[in-house]
């Protein structure tokens, strides 16, 4: 296996985090059993002029996981239904963080299909950030966990070059819809929703 990213890695300004994160290798460790998959479409989120930021408008205890120093899961709950799974960045305080929207599976497909339903074609296991926390087990106990590769970690892989990365507006979301920060890789099976052009 690659090296796991160390904490530096995270530490860092978020738009530069979510667009490395991208060929990145999620592991997600469940018993002896090992779950693994390509990052392929992420989103950041800032405090700083976000108004569709969980922080934007301050700290609570909801949100008091992105305010942590980078390099732990913020798990959260919506629609009473589904978890989202995301990557907090920078320093202690501030509150960022990288939504995981997309997952090329790698391995443990099957424990995938068990857990998003064996009706699932596979090309529909993680393409949505509600599907990735499904497949991989990631709920609301996982919330503040670090990537350290105990539980889950994020090893890494070659950057793709910048013509392989598709830069478009986030998705989903009613606020500050004309902030450029949803990076994919480009023609992904994988990918949730629409695409652009390279940038």
């Amino acid at each position: 296996m690659s090296e796991l990213l160390g904490s530096d890695f995270y530490l860092r300004p978020t738009l530069a985090v979510a667009r490395e994160l991208l060929g990145k290798i999620l592991v997600r460790r469940m018993g002896e059993r090992v779950l693994s998959g390509r990052i392929v479409e992420v989103e950041a989120y800032h405090e700083c002029g976000d108004e569709a930021a969980h922080s934007f408008k301050g700290r609570t205890p909801r949100n008091s996981v992105m305010y942590q120093t980078g390099g732990v899961l913020y798990v959260y709950f919506i629609y009473g239904m589904h978890h989202c799974m995301n990557v907090v960045t920078e320093e202690e305080g501030i509150g960022a963080a990288v939504l995981i929207r997309a997952i090329e599976p790698l391995e443990g497909l099957d424990h995938m299909r068990s857990m998003r339903g064996r009706s699932v074609r596979d090309i529909d296991l993680t393409n949505g950030p509600a599907k990735c926390c499904q497949a991989f087990g990631i709920g609301r106990r996982e919330n503040g966990l670090a990537l350290d590769g105990t539980v889950v970690g994020m090893y890494d892989a070659p950057t793709p070059s910048g013509r392989d990365i598709i830069v478009t507006t986030r998705i989903g979301i009613r606020k500050s819809m004309s902030l450029p920060w949803r990076f994919c890789l480009k023609d992904n099976p994988w990918v949730s929703g629409r695409s652009a052009e390279p940038g």
